[in-house]
């Protein structure tokens, strides 16, 4: 594409310039039907030090940014953001030995939810544009103006018409953003899988953590949870101490992950079961106690690794698998308490202009994250009701508001969600919409995606199928209260949402928003009246 001089660039100009970088529909489509091929991704995965090199830097180069290396399917973004909000209680405080203290900690993570720039934070929070326009067209013109060996690296060539793909880029820009701006710690979430995935070029963590393992990805990662723990273990290495949460979906995972962490020459490997309830969190919902929990021991082995004295940190108990929480650090505390991941389990009350509404969000998209999220909202409205002076004398309306536009697997999704919600509660309307931002038809420049058919979002036929799956089960559980919609984009179902409020005598509405992180994100978006 063609850019502005370099004076003139923008953060438009760089988003601009980053869409460009996504994975079209059709190319995705053809790897889909590659299956899994493993000279394929280790391929991919060596491009990514490639591309590095070319930017100057090794990965031993990264070892000086103490990373935390995190994977998993449910639940390791939520890990990371535990992981961060306790470190950051230890920003400037000197460790027992000589070392300096943590002075910045770096966070990269994904999806974003409303600015791109989400996925690279510093002590907690986004970079800000000008630094992001700054360092992305730093790589962006140094991977214009360098090449890769032709012999070595033909699906590199020429390198001034391809770049790396939409993550990979982002992973590699949040190298250089990091190294530039000398942080000291860093978390790392893996995008997909692990042992294939563009953040494994990390040569020496600090430690690795794995979080609940499902099934997820399944054209990449396999079928099997054997296959899924074989990719997710790969980000082990070797005389690096690993962390696992107790997996309960899946037990027979453990074995694996025990034989894999032999193999990989791991130093230590950890189990853990979720912290106890007395334990307050910042984080809604029961599961993330699991979370919680290894966040908790990823930040104490990572703290002991830069000199901190043990005996000041949360105590584990290998036999029991359990952190001796009952007297946990004060810095630990406030961490776990202070910890914010918007679009998870998070709740909005009093929204200027939409008065009587309370939303429900949370970004779910596999089976596993859907039934822990489906259960906690049944759970948060069925205490709510409960909490009424007078019970079944509020009108309380009920909404739900879904989407999965990129999952084969959709109806699945939504047959999960109704099967835990009924029948103690029932929707009075379900709305299913795309991701598509706003009523003209436009995304934020943020929230593009070229990663759908544009087929079946301008015909609306995931949502009609959608529709249909909860006609059925409507039919198959003799209710047909539900009113259901079908909506070209989010604007158009939270409008809807709002009229309701002006032609119903019900005196509060309960609205789920619930399934992609995409819909979650143009939500957020909308209800913020954030138009580019």
């Amino acid at each position: 594409m063609r850019l502005p001089s370099s004076s003139a660039r923008t953060y438009k100009d760089a988003i601009n310039a980053l869409n460009t970088l996504q994975s079209n529909f059709a190319s995705i489509e053809a790897n889909r039907k590659l299956g899994p091929n493993v000279d394929r991704h280790a391929l991919s995965l060596n491009e990514v030090v490639e591309y590095t090199r070319r930017l100057g830097y090794s990965s031993k180069d990264f070892n000086k940014l103490n990373i935390i290396h995190i994977t998993g399917t449910k639940g390791k973004g939520s890990t990371c953001a535990f992981t961060e909000s306790i470190l950051k209680q230890y920003v400037g405080v000197s460790p027992s030995t000589s070392n300096s203290p943590i002075k910045k900690i770096g966070l990269f993570t994904s999806p974003h939810l409303k600015s791109v720039r989400e996925r690279i934070r510093i002590n907690g929070n986004p970079i800000n544009e000008l630094k992001f326009t700054k360092y992305f067209f730093e790589v962006w013109d140094k991977l214009s103006s360098t090449t890769s060996s032709p012999e070595e690296w033909p699906t590199l060539q020429p390198c001034n018409q391809i770049k790396p793909m939409y993550f990979k880029y982002l992973t590699i820009l949040s190298f250089h953003v990091f190294m530039q701006e000398g942080i000291d710690t860093a978390i790392y979430e893996v995008g997909v899988g692990g042992k294939y995935d563009s953040t494994n070029i990390i040569d020496k963590p600090t430690v690795t953590g794995i979080s609940s393992l499902g099934i997820d990805h399944t054209f990449m990662l396999g079928n099997t949870i054997d296959s899924i723990t074989w990719n997710k273990t790969g980000i082990f290495k070797p005389n690096v101490p690993a962390v696992v949460s107790q997996q309960l979906e899946y037990p027979e995972s453990i074995e694996l992950i025990q034989k894999r962490s032999k193999e990989l020459k791991v130093s230590n490997l950890e189990v853990i079961k979720p912290l106890s309830s007395h334990i307050k969190l910042g984080l809604a919902g029961d599961f993330q106690r699991q979370n919680a929990a290894l966040a908790v021991r990823l930040a104490t082995v990572h703290l002991t690794s830069l000199g901190f004295n043990i005996n000041e940190l949360p105590q584990y108990n290998k036999e029991l698998e359990v952190i001796e929480d009952e007297d946990l650090p004060e810095r630990f505390v406030n961490g776990l308490i202070q910890v914010n991941w918007d679009g998870r389990c998070q709740i909005i009350h009093d929204k200027p202009g939409f008065d009587k509404i309370t939303w429900y969000l949370d970004g779910a998209h596999t089976l596993e994250s859907i039934n822990v999220s489906s259960i906690w909202f049944k759970t948060e409205l069925t205490n709510l009701i409960n909490k009424d002076v007078k019970p079944n004398t509020k009108k309380r309306t009920k909404i739900l508001l879904f989407n999965q536009q990129s999952r084969e697997n959709a109806s699945a999704l939504l047959t999960k969600l109704y099967e835990n919600i009924s029948p103690s509660i029932e929707f009075d309307h379900v709305i299913f919409t795309t991701n598509i931002t706003w009523s003209d038809g436009k995304y934020n420049s943020d929230l593009v995606s070229l990663n759908n058919s544009q087929e079946l979002v301008d015909k609306l036929i995931i949502q009609k199928g959608l529709a249909q799956t909860w006609s059925e089960l409507d039919a198959k559980s003799k209710r047909n209260h539900t009113r259901k919609h079908i909506f070209h984009d989010i604007e158009t179902g939270v409008n809807f949402i709002k009229s309701l409020t002006h032609s119903s005598d019900s005196s509060e509405f309960e609205v789920f928003v619930c399934g992609s992180l995409h819909l979650v994100g143009g939500f957020l978006v909308v209800l913020d009246n954030e138009k580019d």
